[in-house]
């Protein structure tokens, strides 16, 4: 789809997919007013497709479901999906059109950080509500923004720790490998202050980025297995996101990279994206989430049973901002019902300390800094693409959007 195609039809943004919806015999009567519309701001195509696809499939499941029990405060609700196109100034664009034009009343939707700050303005400006359902960099905090994935003490240090420690290999050496864009270059910014802070100096820090659909990873490759080749355990850290991804792991698996001589963690890459790849030579690289699909429990074998009822197609996976994106869904029609408004004011009230016992296993909740408590997971990948959990915190970590290891933060009150 174009940067200029037409705003997609629910019945549009399904067909052609072979996405089954999974029907009750009887839908149950909805009370007066409106249909609360939900909009659904992700990328149908260009690069961010392979990660943001799965996301509108979230949102528009979430939709059936709540319908099905009969709606938010007893309305029905619809969405209104747009494809912004891995178009970062678009994104904008179709963010004012959702507000503007179709009067959402709220929004879920972006995946890279680029992509929400091109959106933040708008939102703010038109006073409307976001839910931002992807691991990103901190370092922000919007009123119109509700964050439901990882901030990096929630993510990033935790995984670079394990690494550090003897369960993780004990790595002397970290090659920070990204996207050229905000979320890579703050994260490594972060990981930098804490690697100093851990001894570790600028000598035994590679860093390198690449622009969004890179394809040529021979030579980066080559020059991480000679860094690692100078006496120190070498981990990589990958903030690599979209397509890119896909001839990155090759490469590693081409080069003979494997986990107990380079372990790569990875902070974008799920199920989703190791659908795609042949994972066998991958088995034992890492990746750093607060969810997985292997997990056990309740909470996500009804998520997964939400999901393939949905879906209808037993190869399509679950994944963290998938999870992150149901997880906010819930919380916010808890907050609409609490708030017995849709009004973005007093939904914006409700969601602080809404609770949810989410897919993760544990209990999160939202915090007056718009952000969740989350677990912190960390997973090695296996021969059939799914994830063996190898470490996991015990409880659920509040968010640190600021980050003690960025210097200008030092006067912020925590």
């Amino acid at each position: 789809m174009t940067p200029t195609s037409p705003t997609l039809t629910r019945r549009a943004a399904l067909g052609g997919l072979g996405a089954a919806l999974a029907m009750p015999a009887l839908r149950p009567a909805f009370g007066q007013g409106a249909p609360i519309k939900v909009g659904v701001l992700h990328s149908l195509s260009g690069t961010m497709a392979i990660s943001e696809t799965a996301l509108r499939d979230t949102v528009l499941m979430m939709v059936d479901w709540v319908n099905a029990k009969g709606g938010v405060m007893g309305r029905k609700v619809e969405a209104v999906v747009v494809d912004p196109a891995s178009n970062w100034p678009l994104f904008a664009e179709k963010a004012r059109e959702l507000l503007q034009v179709h009067k959402v009343d709220v929004t879920f939707g972006c995946w890279t950080s680029v992509s929400r700050k091109s959106v933040l303005p708008v939102f703010e400006e038109l006073n409307g509500m976001l839910f931002y359902p992807v691991q990103y960099e901190g370092e922000e905090e919007s009123k119109n923004i509700f964050y439901t994935g990882a901030a990096p003490n929630q993510q990033a240090i935790p995984a670079v720790e394990y690494l550090m420690s003897k369960d993780g290999g004990e790595a002397k050496r970290i090659a920070l490998l990204g996207t050229d864009y905000v979320y890579p270059r703050t994260t490594n910014r972060i990981l930098r202050g804490f690697l100093k802070s851990k001894g570790i100096g600028d000598a035994d820090i590679m860093e390198e980025y690449t622009p969004f659909g890179h394809s040529d990873w021979q030579g980066i490759v080559a020059r991480v297995k000679r860094f690692a080749s100078e006496g120190k355990k070498t981990a990589i850290v990958s903030t690599i996101n979209g397509d890119a991804n896909v001839p990155f792991y090759r490469e590693l698996g081409n080069q003979g990279i494997k986990a107990e001589d380079i372990p790569c963690v990875a902070f974008s890459v799920g199920e989703e994206e190791l659908a795609g790849i042949d994972t066998k030579p991958l088995v034992g690289h890492l990746a750093a989430w607060n969810y997985f699909m292997s997990i056990k429990g309740a909470p996500n074998e009804e998520f997964l049973k939400l999901w393939q009822g949905y879906i209808k197609n037993p190869k399509r996976v679950t994944n963290d901002p998938m999870e992150a994106t149901y997880t906010g869904f819930r919380m916010w029609t808890q907050a609409v019902e609490k708030a017995k408004s849709t009004k973005v004011d007093d939904v914006r009230a409700a969601m602080i300390g809404q609770k949810l016992m989410a897919p993760c296993g544990y209990e999160e909740e939202m915090l007056p800094n718009h952000h969740l408590s989350k677990p912190v997971l960390i997973g090695e990948v296996q021969a059939d693409g799914q994830f063996n959990i190898v470490w996991k915190t015990p409880n659920a970590v509040k968010a640190e959007n600021w980050s003690p290891f960025i210097p200008e933060n030092a006067n912020r009150r925590r």
